[in-house]
């Protein structure tokens, strides 16, 4: 497998948790959080991050129920990936995101919400399942 840069992203309406990774290393970091009221500026924001790093794919966390279901919130993040492919051309890979927020507190101790943390948890999620 060739090495590829990785942008994972923990959708919300209000804020979006970003995390960087590459295949070479299969280590994925906590980028930063972007945090904007308007669709416009949030599509601008990622427009700008697509443009400083090139990843090859973006992963998004996928919100399923407990049990794995579809709920409200799939509904949204599912339209967001297909409008990243759409705007962008980006190859998209979604990845259950159930519990990342929680493994992101434990990892850093606190009981703060950390999106770009919970963003790094599923992309190492992704970086699990791919081939050595």
């Amino acid at each position: 497998m060739p090495e590829e840069t990785l942008l994972a992203l923990d959708y919300g309406t209000k804020k979006i948790g970003v995390a960087i990774g590459n295949t070479l290393t299969r280590q994925a970091r906590p980028l930063t959080i972007l945090v904007s009221d308007t669709r416009d500026q949030r599509f601008a924001a990622l427009a700008d991050l697509l443009g400083q790093w090139q990843p090859d794919r973006i992963v998004v966390g996928l919100p399923l129920t407990l049990d794995g279901g579809e709920q409200y919130a799939s509904t949204r993040c599912r339209r967001f990936a297909n409008q990243l492919k759409g705007r962008f051309g980006a190859v998209v890979e979604l990845v259950d995101e159930r519990g990342s927020s929680l493994e992101a507190q434990e990892l850093l101790g606190t009981n703060e919400a950390d999106d770009a943390a919970a963003a790094a948890v599923i992309l190492q999620r992704y970086f699990d399942t791919l081939p050595l």
